[in-house]
């Protein structure tokens, strides 16, 4: 869902990559006969693309979504834990979604809300506080350079802006900005993979401007049996004074063309990443 510098920890996972849970992106024609398909002459039914999504993983996908069509992508709800420094946090996000929308054959705009999140932290003999609310808001622009209709390799670019949407206590109040190279490709025995670099563009109040953030992260997986998928991830965030480290591991279960189930967990392997965060959610095409 949202691009994974701009997560608060109780998103870590909601906007992520499945390029390596689906098939390679492929259609019944090339990418050179469906230019001409706009958002305001969609590509028709038998054109599409293979379903692909930016979920469950972390690692965004190259992948557009066709040209006048909308995918929906959401958790159905996640849970993190952590303790550090003496302080436990627990936090609850319900229904944080991804709507995306393809504007050109090549070209996705996409919109990142979380509409309700609960926070608490709980400190060594103090006393338990709780903030509750909406996140902040990511508009999105994404492009893909190759591979959206055929090819073994796929790459694209994608660009975000976060608004200070979120309620007091859950955000920092300010305009930031990321941009992110995702590439995908095939292995063999039909294992698929994926991989993104990200610089964002953070708010330091102690340096007193902008400070760059560093992510990356790759990602690999396979169909299972039958419609079922799994991938294992690893995600590296450094740039903000430590660096913050996970492994995640996923199942994809697409029930039909455009509906796909998912669920997994992230496990923190450096000391400043959250312990545990656990999700489930789906995304649908329309």
């Amino acid at each position: 869902m949202i691009s994974p510098a701009f997560r608060p920890r109780f998103l870590a996972c909601s906007v992520c990559a499945a390029f390596a849970c689906n098939p390679p992106a492929s259609a019944a024609a090339p990418a050179a006969g469906k230019g001409h398909y706009s958002w305001s002459h969609p590509t028709p039914d038998t054109l599409r693309r293979e379903l692909s999504t930016d979920r469950p993983d972390v690692t965004e996908s190259p992948f557009t979504v066709d040209a006048g069509r909308v995918q929906l992508e959401m958790d159905l709800a996640n849970y993190t834990r952590d303790r550090l420094d003496g302080v436990r946090t627990t936090e609850w996000g319900v229904a944080p979604f991804n709507l995306r929308f393809g504007v050109r054959n090549t070209v996705e705009a996409g919109i990142f809300f979380a509409p309700w999140i609960r926070q608490v932290e709980e400190p060594l003999g103090g006393s338990k506080t709780a903030v509750s609310g909406c996140g902040d808001m990511v508009v999105r622009g994404k492009w893909n350079f190759r591979g959206n209709d055929d090819g073994g390799t796929a790459y694209g670019l994608i660009a975000d802006v976060k608004l200070p949407t979120a309620a007091r206590g859950l955000g920092n109040g300010r305009v930031e900005g990321a941009v992110a190279l995702p590439v995908a490709g095939e292995l063999a025995a039909g294992w698929k993979w994926g991989a993104m670099t990200q610089i964002r563009w953070a708010h330091d109040d102690a340096a007193g401007g902008c400070q760059p953030v560093w992510f990356n992260s790759i990602t690999c997986g396979r169909a299972l049996v039958g419609a079922v998928a799994g991938y294992v991830e690893l995600t590296s965030l450094a740039g903000e004074g430590s660096h913050v480290g996970t492994f995640d591991v996923g199942l994809t279960w697409q029930t039909s063309r455009d509906t796909q189930l998912d669920a997994g967990v992230n496990l923190g392997i450096s000391r400043p990443a959250p312990d545990a965060l656990i999700f489930s959610g789906l995304a649908r095409r329309f």
